[in-house]
């Protein structure tokens, strides 16, 4: 009872803070917004963004799903997975070359405890998530069929706004000619394949551990 009433009140906290990033990020004055930045489907293209709706959402419902609910496990383990991928590629793009991901003129907008918030922060209350309660992933070629399903619908929702109006969601992607955008497509999504196995492997590992443990007892 006293973890299950932990793990309530750790979702309640993660589900009220990510609500509260998400307001801020909507009440943005787009009067200060450098010209192009939010163009077509605004905050709505940013994988960030996206991650933090996400991952508010799937905190609400933990309060209200049965915590031995696997359907609800298996989609907090793809958004721990998504928020992994933005704070993994967000940093080493950004420690090479910030243009390329996140612009100065973005720091007029955006004060740098909230950049944090959104690209740092996440990840010890990740590493919480994966040590807090185990998680459901399915068998490996159905989870990666999935997780391939996912990266097609948003690479292709990136090459459709830049289709629309010309312009590419991520600075980054305009500089690379057709091939290495490409191969920069194909890393990307070697990446998130990656960090997915590791995070199954790592829950395997905790979790399994504590079984043992639990059994020998």
């Amino acid at each position: 009872m006293g973890a299950k009433m932990g793990s309530m009140a750790y979702h309640f906290l993660l589900f009220a803070w990510y609500t509260f990033l998400v307001v801020l990020m909507l009440l943005i004055d787009t009067d200060k917004v450098p010209m192009g930045i939010f163009a077509y489907a605004g905050l709505w293209k940013y994988l960030t963004f996206l991650n933090l709706v996400s991952y508010a959402f799937a905190s609400y419902g933990h309060l209200l799903i049965k915590e031995k609910d696997k359907g609800d496990r298996l989609r907090n383990s793809y958004f721990i997975l998504l928020f992994q991928f933005v704070v993994t590629i967000f940093w080493m793009i950004f420690l090479y070359d910030r243009e390329l991901v996140y612009t100065k003129e973005m720091d007029r907008i955006i004060p740098s405890w909230l950049n944090h918030s959104l690209h740092t922060i996440v990840l010890p209350f990740l590493l919480i998530e994966i040590f807090l309660q185990p998680h459901v992933y399915p068998e490996r070629k159905h989870g990666m069929a999935l997780l391939g399903l996912c990266s097609a619908g948003y690479l292709s929702w990136v090459v459709w706004i830049y289709i629309t109006v010309g312009a590419w969601v991520y600075p980054l992607l305009g500089k690379l000619s057709p091939l290495a955008l490409a191969v920069f497509f194909a890393v990307s999504t070697g990446l998130a394949f990656s960090l997915y196995v590791l995070g199954e492997v790592l829950n395997a590992y905790t979790w399994g551990k504590k079984r043992k443990k639990t059994k020998c007892i």
